[in-house]
């Protein structure tokens, strides 16, 4: 990466952005925009469309349409392949614009954005283009006279509400395999980080998807986002956020029509480490970074440190000196390594979530305060918290920023009774020279990831999902496809004698 391209590209002017609805550009119904800041410095970037109710219903429309006239479902799967390499062709070609226009919209650290949102982007296309055509039917094992088969299809209209952190990662997440499969979407990004995912929908119109294939809209998730939930012709909503946002549009799917739902949630994950961990300063360095990186706004964040009490003390400071090595500060640097709370309000949330571990007997031994106001972006320091107790808030309740809670534990027994002691399954770590001692973790840590020695990093042919309030079924890996067909069985007589 280039420094001087990034302050090129920076300092261009954002237009503002329409929904895309038919293949076209369109305006809100009734002409409202939303303003967007950054949350770099707090200034305006540019404006969204504020999508109505009408906006959603008619984006909808169009996607129902195009998947009953078989306009995509109905290419054969070169012909679908072809355009999603093309895609992901075009998300690569224009990754450095691509990430700039995320960084400045969300403030992830561009070292950062490069890779996880283009690169993974495009990886991800590419992995469901080329397995599209390799997901085959079934024969059933039956009597000779009986030919059983196992048939499967498009769900048909798929809804799809994408967070503000990792937008393009996430967005592809759900948009390739639900394409890949013959599927229509309906997209609905984050009002608090829009515009990369925008962009990216409109290049798959660049690669040749069809019209009404993929609509988007933008706009509140109050409004539009409960227009999706209840809609009758939406087949399958997928959605990545909040655990309250997650109950809702359960609750519209049961009171529409009974739409299936696929959710990934919060998290309060556990990254154990044990007294006999192979290298405890990398252990240290790679537990800083995965709490952190972003400031903390990852779904499967380490943010909850159980140490074995033995080096309770000498580990926690090498924590925190490398906690204190990270470089906060403004995104689009590249020596960046922390880059910006998303919003003024995430910001206020994470500073409350540190002053109530502290009433509660919480000990800050690094960071709690904002840092570089005068920049009017919202950056936090990183934070750690000794003392937590199990039960306290700080380690039940998620916080989506950079603060760490740290508990000690003497046994394995009391290291799992800690790990699962909360409501949530997403993920987790164990460090451990004990290939018994990691095994007997990743079979006992009640959670939808498990890494060994390590933190973050799992690639896209392995799943994603939680457990608990974590959420149900699975994004990246072919098991993914899964949230996105019907099966059908076709249970045929077979006649002898008679062609």
């Amino acid at each position: 990466m280039d420094q001087t391209k990034i302050d090129t590209l920076r300092a261009q002017p954002v237009p503002c952005f329409s929904h895309l609805i038919d293949g076209q550009q369109v305006a809100a119904s009734d002409g409202a925009t939303m303003e967007v800041l950054s949350p770099i410095d707090g200034q305006a970037l540019t404006r969204i469309a504020r999508g109505t109710a009408t906006d959603m219903e008619r984006a909808i429309t169009s996607a129902r349409a195009a998947f009953e006239d078989r306009r995509w479902a109905g290419q054969p799967p070169a012909a679908r392949k072809k355009v999603l390499m093309k895609w992901a062709d075009l998300i690569e070609a224009d990754a450095l614009n691509l990430a700039v226009l995320g960084v400045r919209d969300n403030g992830t650290e561009i070292s950062m954005a490069l890779k996880a949102e283009p690169g993974f982007a495009a990886a991800t296309i590419r992995y469901y283009a080329e397995a599209l055509d390799k997901i085959y039917g079934e024969i059933a094992p039956t009597a000779g006279d009986i030919l059983g088969m196992i048939h499967k299809e498009p769900v048909g209209v798929v809804g799809a509400i994408i967070p503000w952190n990792f937008p393009m990662m996430i967005g592809a997440w759900k948009l390739a395999p639900a394409l890949a499969m013959g599927n229509s979407v309906v997209l609905k990004p984050s009002e608090m980080a829009s515009l990369s995912l925008m962009r990216m929908a409109e290049l798959a119109l660049e690669a040749g998807l069809p019209p009404g294939v993929l609509n988007a809209v933008t706009g509140e998730g109050a409004v539009v986002g409960e227009t999706l939930g209840l809609s009758m012709d939406v087949d399958v909503l997928v959605f990545t956020g909040s655990g309250q946002t997650g109950r809702r549009l359960m609750e519209y799917a049961a009171r529409s029509n009974l739409k299936r739902v696929y959710l990934e949630l919060g998290g309060k994950s556990p990254n154990i480490v044990f007294a006999d961990a192979p290298d405890l300063t990398e252990a240290a360095k790679v537990t800083a970074a995965g709490i952190f990186r972003n400031a903390g706004q990852v779904c499967v964040a380490g943010s909850r440190l159980l140490v074995e009490a033995s080096i309770h003390d000498a580990f926690v400071e090498e924590v925190v000196k490398a906690a204190q090595a990270m470089r906060v500060g403004d995104p689009l640097r590249l020596d960046t390594q922390i880059g910006a709370i998303n919003s003024e309000a995430q910001l206020a949330r994470n500073l409350q979530c540190v002053a109530k571990a502290e009433a509660e007997g919480g000990q800050i031994v690094t960071g709690g305060q904002r840092l570089l106001p005068e920049t009017g972006g919202s950056y936090m320091a990183p934070t750690i918290v000794t003392g937590v107790t199990p039960d306290a808030t700080l380690a039940q309740e998620e916080v989506f920023g950079p603060v760490l809670a740290v508990t000690p534990f003497e046994t394995d027994a009391e290291a799992l009774r800690i790990a699962n002691a909360t409501v949530y399954g997403l993920a987790g770590a164990v460090w451990t020279s004990g290939l018994s001692r990691a095994h007997r973790m990743v079979r006992g840590v009640r959670t939808g990831v498990m890494h060994v020695n390590t933190y973050g990093g799992a690639d896209g042919t392995v799943p994603l999902g939680g457990v608990g309030q974590s959420g149900n079924g699975s994004d990246k890996s072919l098991h993914a496809i899964d949230k996105y067909i019907n099966l059908k069985t076709a249970w045929m007589k077979l006649c002898r004698g008679v062609s």
